[in-house]
């Protein structure tokens, strides 16, 4: 366990780290949004590229991966909106926010760091094919929930589910990892090679991948103070670090998922809540503080729950 921890702290030592250069006015919090933009635009696309350019899938399928995952997400999310709703008697709109926070791991700033140290080449793998269609699926679901509980609750207009897909479509047509995604697959299957020089500069822009995201989330995290509603929030960090990666490897052996990809993502499960729970609850104006409480809760006990996930599949 000791020898776990050692491995998985400097990933929560480079997010304080980010954290401290904010807290001591090094940089403003906004410097964090710089940073942000070159980890998602450039760092973690070339990173997925190069990964999957060179990768050996010995013919495996996405699709178990996808259902491993999804299926505990979805057992996760129900769990954290019906506590919410029933146990905590809350607004519909904010048992939504509940159940995305306990449910939308931070995969690219934190997940994809630490299966890099913890699993390598073959976990890096997996988190690319998670990648590319996690962020569509929470975001469609979680906005179509919202939409639906604002009408529930307030009344109006709601868009269908058809304008959010189109939406979110046109979104996924720019969206930078999707782009590395369908390149390194391209050149996988027509095993293109690239001069030396550019295989050197790749290489180093994907190893700042992960220090850059993990800086960057600390910076951020100065925006997402711990407020009210704290015995929600730690009941839904207590899903989102307990129960998200229980179901996760419960999936994974149910299904006969590889050894490699199993531990890739029950790992990714069991990291802090993703930012994009606070996002969604700033577009729709409520769950503010549920979002920002969960996020910080969830990073400050997570080097604890992150070492325990990592022990047990070692």
């Amino acid at each position: 366990m000791y020898a776990v921890a050692l491995n998985v702290a400097p990933i929560f030592l480079l997010i304080l780290i980010g954290w401290l250069t904010v807290k001591a006015r090094l940089f403003k919090a906004e410097a964090s949004d710089v940073l942000s933009d070159f980890v998602f635009k450039i760092a973690v696309p070339t990173l997925i590229f190069r990964t999957l350019a060179e990768a050996d899938f010995h013919g495996a399928s996405p699709f178990k991966l996808w259902i491993t995952y999804f299926a505990g997400v979805a057992i996760t999310w129900a769990a954290g909106q019906l506590v919410t709703t029933y146990i905590f008697k809350q607004d519909l709109r904010v048992s939504v926010i509940a159940g995305i926070s306990s449910a939308f791991a931070n995969n690219i700033f934190i997940g994809l760091p630490l299966v890099g140290r913890s699993v390598g080449n073959d976990g890096i793998v997996a988190i690319s094919i998670l990648l590319v269609i996690h962020l569509p699926i929470m975001m469609i679901a979680g906005t179509i929930l919202m939409e639906n509980a604002t009408h529930k609750v307030v009344g109006g207009e709601r868009r269908s589910a058809f304008a959010v897909l189109k939406q979110v479509g046109r979104n996924l047509a720019t969206n930078p990892l999707v782009i590395a995604l369908l390149l390194g697959l391209c050149f996988n299957m027509i095993g293109a090679s690239m001069p030396v020089v550019f295989t050197t500069v790749i290489d180093q822009i994907a190893a700042m991948a992960g220090p850059a995201a993990l800086i960057s989330l600390g910076m951020a995290l100065t925006k997402y103070p711990v407020r009210g509603n704290l015995h929600i929030s730690a009941t839904i960090t207590a899903f989102k670090l307990l129960l998200l990666p229980a179901c996760v490897w419960a999936t994974a052996h149910l299904l006969g998922l590889n050894p490699a990809w199993t531990s890739a993502l029950v790992l990714t499960s069991c990291v802090p809540t993703g930012i994009n729970s606070w996002l969604l609850a700033n577009r729709f104006g409520i769950g503010h503080s549920i979002a920002a409480s969960t996020i910080s809760i969830s990073t400050l006990f997570g080097v604890l729950t992150v070492s325990l996930w990592a022990w047990l599949l070692s």
